[in-house]
């Protein structure tokens, strides 16, 4: 009856671990016939082993960690809930941690004797309430819903933000060289997490060489301090503003990344970024920047017959179309890597994935791999040892 009778914690009441174990309450409770409590108690650890956890009270806490509720929004807003609702929190949570302490000999002696046949589930001893509120202290950092569990997100076909479940896991410590660039942008980064001024950026350079996967190894690097990263395609652009409301009052900072950009003359989209990037009432957010990669310079792609034109204002025009790029706060070139940088990359990468070559001929099939793919990059690096790796481990 306390588990039916959740209000804060009410979503929880959806999860089939703990949906199934209320019915096996109520067949406990209503004295149900015992075969109707053997197939419900099968059920519920059917849900439980199918969750992923085997152990009743790491499931409990999860879910009560992960629950987006009133009140958990409301300390992210940075306002104090009131004494009706803390008192709720703190009763619902002694029922959780209740059932959280459920073991599988209580559960079977209840249903009768001679169940010996029931599958048992692991028991752990968990600590919600003093858990929760250590998360409440420190929900910049933590976060809430699924953006507690997740680290990386995109948005689908209708316009929802839903997580990425298996995220790139690129670290800074892999991308071998660019120092300066990197320091850039983690710099920056890190003013935003501290809630100081924090610049949109815009990474262009040659193709190949690491601007995606530094945005994206940055994220990982600072997730545990409450960094995430929520990507948009281009054709997404006019939903940003939509997605920096509903972001606002999330106690986490996002990295708005697109990737790849560049327009064509007259696309609707470019417009939709200018405004963004000038920073119009309704996409002004404290906690989000955006951090655009390019292979372009001036993103807008145009032909020798465009600029020479009939546009009586030809210049304003030009100048319209080369501003986007400098309405971010800071841009960072990625150059393609010289012969010693690339073959340091080379390298350092071989030596990571263990692969067993002279040096000398190592450097040498590097060079041959590179001309084929139309130069150096640290892409062409990767490719080419992830090729010998494979080789070597056949």
């Amino acid at each position: 009856m306390r588990l039916r009778a959740l209000t804060v914690f009410r979503n929880l009441q959806n999860d089939p671990v703990l949906s199934g174990l209320m019915r096996l309450l109520d067949c406990i409770y209503e004295q149900a016939a015992e075969h109707i409590a053997v197939d419900a108690y099968a059920e519920f650890v059917h849900c439980l082993l199918c969750s992923g956890n085997d152990t009743l009270g790491a499931h409990i806490q999860s879910i009560v960690n992960d629950d987006e509720n009133v009140y958990i929004r409301t300390i992210g807003r940075g306002e104090t809930p009131s004494e009706t609702m803390t008192r709720c929190v703190a009763q619902e949570l002694a029922t959780l941690q209740q059932t959280a302490d459920l073991t599988p000999e209580q559960l079977t002696a209840a249903i009768g004797e001679n169940y010996d046949f029931l599958p048992f589930f692991e028991v752990s001893a968990v600590k919600l309430a003093e858990d929760y509120e250590h998360r409440l202290q420190n929900i910049g950092a933590y976060g809430y819903g699924m953006y507690a569990r997740y680290r990386m997100f995109y948005i689908n076909s209708q316009n929802h933000i839903v997580p990425v479940r298996n995220p790139d896991h690129t670290r800074l410590s892999a991308l071998v060289d660019y120092q300066r660039e990197k320091k850039i942008i983690v710099d920056n980064t890190v003013a935003l997490l501290e809630g100081k001024p924090a610049a949109n950026i815009l990474l262009t350079g040659d193709a190949g060489t690491g601007k995606s996967s530094t945005v994206k190894a940055v994220v990982n690097e600072l997730y545990d301090r409450g960094l995430r990263i929520l990507e948009v395609r281009k054709e997404q652009l006019r939903e940003i503003p939509a997605i920096l409301d509903e972001l606002h009052d999330n106690p986490l900072k996002f990295i708005l990344f697109i990737d790849d950009l560049s327009f064509q003359k007259g696309d609707d989209n470019f417009s939709a970024l200018k405004a963004i990037l000038e920073g119009s009432v309704s996409a002004k957010s404290g906690n989000v920047v955006i951090y655009a990669t390019s292979n372009r310079r001036h993103l807008v792609k145009e032909t020798f017959s465009e600029r020479e034109g009939d546009d009586i204002h030809r210049n304003d025009t030009m100048q319209e179309i080369i501003s986007l790029s400098e309405r971010f706060g800071i841009h960072v070139t990625f150059q393609k890597p010289d012969k010693k940088t690339y073959l340091d990359i080379v390298r350092h990468l071989a030596a990571e994935k263990n692969v067993q070559m002279d040096s000398a001929q190592l450097e040498m099939l590097a060079e041959r791999y590179a001309l084929g793919r139309g130069g150096r990059s640290a892409r062409a690096a990767t490719q080419f040892v992830d090729g010998l790796a494979a080789q070597q481990n056949m």
